[in-house]
Parts: structure tokens; sequence; C-alpha cells
């Protein structure tokens, strides 16, 4: 049995990967979330890692720790490199400021009208292979995309189309999403997704690119802020979960086609459950009578993807694997019929 001794932070930090002969259970895998403890996301992430033990008939475990459990959360790629992390399930646009591509990836705000569009992308358009082309240079291997589906918007005012972004002050994460909402005329500000209720209480920030509806309102952020545009009209976004390119190639090629397709199976029921959800949230929301809910015509929607397809393009000029990311989306939905 091999173990690795690592220290972060005055902590001890037994290395998860080992193999034995004899044991069923031959690799343990640590791995970390962007989202908190409690979140609707973090706990069906922890029923993926559930399925990955039973899908390998406890070949392969996984612990699955909150966010900043052990590094921050731009930061997980990093750790992952050096070792300290086997793994992470996160939003591939935290690592922008490292390649715009990741961004550009992650999130081309306004691209994709529903999650089955983007798992194709990744799947046949050629987003899985570009995925590796981005991470592998950095130590990681990208195994596969899942997402929380069409994000709502949360916001304190009415917003009923792209000129009421005129001034806004709203969170966003950094790159591409923020440069679009600039691009709209919104003032976007970086915030942690800790932080998004108290901005918003505080009236720190008016608005902000959160999660899907069900979350923002389990999370009591329509109570401050009653006026959340929903289907949103902006954000899909890619959350990657990807590990350690050496632990990725130890294992047997049976069990990365196993991990690879826990991942697609995760990516369905977290969409499927959280859909549902948001059904719910939503009709118990028009109920209650104070909270109003917004849908943006088409006409607006159209408005805000051409200001995003600008933004793309912009991206894209920052660097090679930016363009690469561009060319390849955008021979996708030219042959999808989507733009």
């Amino acid at each position: 049995m091999k173990q690795l001794l690592k220290t972060l932070t005055g902590a001890t930090i037994l290395a998860s990967a080992f193999v034995t002969g004899a044991s069923a259970q031959e690799y343990t895998f640590t791995f970390q979330s962007s989202d908190p403890s409690g979140n609707p996301n973090f706990i069906l992430q922890q029923g993926w890692a559930e399925s990955v033990s039973e899908a390998t008939d406890g070949q392969v475990e996984i612990e699955l720790l909150p966010v900043g459990s052990i590094v921050e959360h731009q930061e997980t790629q990093d750790a992952i490199a050096a070792g300290i992390l086997d793994g992470h399930i996160t939003d591939t646009s935290y690592f922008a400021g490292k390649d715009p591509a990741f961004g550009l990836i992650a999130n081309p705000v306004g691209a994709w009208a529903n999650p089955q569009q983007m798992f194709d992308f990744m799947e046949n358009g050629g987003g899985k292979e570009l995925m590796n082309e981005l991470v592998e240079p950095y130590g990681l291997h990208f195994i596969g995309a899942t997402t929380p589906g069409q994000e709502a918007f949360v916001s304190a005012v009415p917003l009923d189309g792209v000129d009421d972004l005129q001034g806004v002050k709203l969170r966003a994460p950094e790159g591409l999403v923020q440069q679009v909402f600039a691009a709209a005329g919104a003032a976007p500000v970086n915030l942690p997704g800790s932080e998004v209720y108290t901005s918003l209480d505080k009236g720190v920030i008016e608005a902000a690119d959160y999660s899907v509806f069900s979350t923002n309102q389990a999370q009591g952020l329509h109570d401050i802020a009653p006026h959340p545009v929903y289907p949103g009209f902006h954000s899909l976004p890619l959350v990657e979960i990807s590990m350690n390119k050496e632990l990725w190639d130890s294992l047997p090629e049976d069990l990365q086609a196993t991990l690879e397709q826990t991942v697609k199976d995760f990516a369905q029921h977290q969409v499927s459950v959280l859909a549902e959800a948001d059904a719910e949230a939503v009709a118990e929301a028009e109920a209650g009578g104070e909270i109003t809910i917004h849908n943006w015509s088409d006409e607006e929607r159209a408005r805000f993807r051409q200001i995003a397809m600008g933004e793309w393009e912009k991206v894209a000029a920052e660097s090679e694997n930016a363009q690469k990311v561009y060319d390849v989306l955008t021979t996708y939905l030219e042959e999808e019929g989507l733009i």
C-alpha cells in the first residue's frame, strides 16, 4: 500500500490513492466541491460520490468535501496538480484568470437554451476534447461535465429586459460573465457565493448571478430580492468533474469508463431533480404573492445574446486556447442551427 504524506496549513493529509491486490477497495480519492455543505448541488454531488462506490463494487471510493475545506474555490486546480487534492467538482470559470479559454468554455453566456444542448456539445461537438486540452497542461484530467441547469437571476429591482440592466450593481463571477453584463450596461462586482445574501441584504449589490430558482429560494434570496428573472436569460454553467491526471492514468480502463458513465448519469439526474424543484419553488412563490417573477420576452433574450456574442469574440482574441474554444463552439452552434 502506497501512502503519500502531505502537510497543508498545519494539517496532515493522507494521500488518497492507494492500491491493494487483496482488498475490494483499491482506490480512495479526496475531491473538493465549489459548493457549500447543505447546498442542494452539494447534496446531489454527494450522491454521485456514493454512486461511484456502487458502480465500481467498492473499488473506487470518493470523499467529497465542501468548498473551502482544504483550499479556496479558485485554488483547487493548483491543489490537484500538487497532490493536495485528488479531484474537484467546480465551475470551470473560476480559472478564467489563468486562461480566458476557461471562462469561454465554462459559460458562453447566452449560448445554451437548455442543458441537453451543452451536454451534446461536450460529448459530440468537441467540448470534451477541448476541456482536456485546457486542463491537462495543469496536471488534471477532465472526466465529465454536469450543470445545475439554466440559472434564474436574483434581483431586488424589477428587470424586464436589457435596458433595465443599466447601472445595476450585480454579483457575477470573473471573466466572460462579468464582461457580458458590463457590455449590457450593468455594474458587475466579483463576490463569492457565500457573500451574496449579506451583500443583497445590505444593499451592496442589487442583483446576483447565483444559481437555479429553487436553490435561490431555499437560501432565502427571494425574501430580500423579490424580483427574480425566470427562466434565466444568461447562464448555464459548465461544472467540471476532473482529477489528477497521473491518478487517472493509473486507473484500469474499465474503471475509467465506469467513472465517465457515472458522471453522465449524475448530470442527467442533477438536471432532472433541480428542474422539478424549480417548478415546485416557482409555484410556491407565485402562490405566496410576495415575489414577482419576471420572464423576459424572446426579443429581449435575443438582444442579450447578441451582446454576449460580441464578447465571445473579444475573449477569443485574448489567447490561442480561447480562439480554439470560440472556433469549435461557434462551429457547433452553426451546425446545430442554434445561431
